[in-house]
């Protein structure tokens, strides 16, 4: 992986949130090093799809029958 910086913008307020969490929790050593992490959580995340089987498809449409949107 490339070490090459590029510039990020967030509001101040954010930027101030994080620098107190940061002092109030610790365990990171500048807010850049903050971002990095939540960024590569976020984007490591598998991103899968869920399928109701038949039985939960069913129990939502008696629901929603019940709730008159069917």
């Amino acid at each position: 992986m490339s070490s090459d910086k590029v510039p990020v913008y967030v509001k101040k307020e954010l930027y101030e949130k994080v620098e107190k969490f940061i002092k109030d929790q610790g365990g990171f050593s500048s807010v850049e090093e903050f971002i990095e992490f939540v960024i590569n959580e976020v984007l490591s995340e598998e991103v899968t799809e869920y399928k109701m089987s038949k039985e939960e498809e069913e129990k939502v449409k008696e629901r929603l029958k019940a709730l008159g949107y069917f």
